[in-house]
């Protein structure tokens, strides 16, 4: 069974910063890549960023430039640093992983943490 633990979420200014982070833990062999996502008009999840164990990185139009995805592999952590916030990123923000373990190739979910950008 593998777990993700997020943490670091809550209520910050417009123009603010937080750091979310997500831990992975269970019986994982490997995982290939770490992202974040939050819900989006028209889809249950938009992709905000994604980072690949080689470290190669993809985020949304609406967060570049602000957010910074980055991976600690030693410690299957995934971070999202996120400054110069606005009222649009509010959301529940969940972290995902692709990994290998030994029933194969298995995508998981964490459970959310809330993110709530206002004055």
């Amino acid at each position: 069974q593998v777990q993700l633990v997020e943490s670091g979420g809550g209520l910050v200014q417009p123009g603010g910063s937080l750091r979310l982070s997500c831990a992975a833990s269970g019986s994982i062999i490997s995982i290939y890549s770490m992202g974040w996502y939050r819900p989006a008009p028209g889809q249950p999840r938009e992709l905000v960023a994604f980072i690949t164990s080689g470290g190669n990185t993809n985020y949304v139009d609406s967060v570049k430039g602000r957010f910074t995805i980055s991976r600690d592999n030693a410690k299957d952590t995934v971070y999202l640093q996120m400054n110069s916030l606005k009222p649009e990123d509010t959301a529940v923000y969940y972290c995902n992983a692709q990994t290998l373990t030994m029933r194969g190739k298995r995508d998981y979910w964490g459970q959310g943490t809330q993110v709530t950008v206002s004055s």
